[in-house]
């Protein structure tokens, strides 16, 4: 989707990081003051025109590029956003309501704090691209893609579901497979061309291609 600049100019300081402690469980923060909310339920009613739940999740989707363009190959299902940086999500949503987009929508929400307000066996794919490397080893605690949130992941997805893993990052690469292979959860295929990928483009993967930096990409299925 092709976004006027100036009908939605981006904040002037629109950060690519954001606090360290909103990766982390809301019970492990000593400063919850600019934590997201934790959420227990959601009225879909309120996010989607069909009222029905999200097909598609996005987690850590920024600025909505590859969210906004997939939600628009797929109008018949709901395409659900969720990043933890409030002033992205303020202007996502404002792209998503001034262009009146019915199937997709964003919310500002930590994942680490699970997924309970998503029915069991309802998702049809998975998205973490391109997530924050968090390569250093005292920081490596930040990194999303942990034990119970692969549970949450698993217990959302249909049988039929997928998750879907891209990184430039080798290090991340080799941290996915070995995380996924410990859970015991997941089947996974390394996807060695676009062709099998079959996606959008993620604005990352555009520098990447641009710039000659390889792309790691996995494909998880359920046990």
């Amino acid at each position: 989707m092709k976004i006027d600049s100036k009908k939605y100019p981006l904040p002037r300081r629109l950060r690519h990081h954001t606090a360290p402690n909103l990766y982390l469980p809301f019970e492990e923060i000593k400063d919850n003051e600019y934590y997201p909310p934790l959420i227990e339920n959601i009225d879909w009613p309120a996010h989607f025109s069909n009222a029905k739940g999200p097909d598609v999740l996005d987690v850590g989707c920024g600025k909505g590029a590859f969210l906004l363009d997939y939600s628009e190959q797929n109008p018949e299902w709901n395409y659900l956003g969720i990043e933890v940086r409030e002033s992205v999500v303020e202007w996502l949503s404002g792209v998503i309501k001034g262009e009146q987009l019915a199937n997709v929508d964003v919310i500002w929400y930590s994942v680490v704090n699970s997924l309970k307000f998503i029915n069991s066996q309802s998702v049809s794919e998975i998205f973490y691209l391109f997530p924050d490397p968090w390569s250093k080893r005292k920081h490596l605690k930040r990194r999303a893609f942990i034990q119970p949130v692969l549970e949450e992941y698993h217990r959302v997805l249909k049988d039929s579901g997928r998750l879907h893993l891209a990184t430039d990052v080798p290090e991340v690469h080799d941290y996915h497979k070995k995380t996924l292979e410990k859970s015991g959860l997941f089947d996974y295929t390394i996807i060695n061309s676009d062709a099998e990928w079959n996606k959008p483009i993620t604005n990352k993967e555009k520098f990447c291609r641009k710039n000659d930096i390889p792309i790691y990409r996995i494909i998880a299925g359920k046990k």
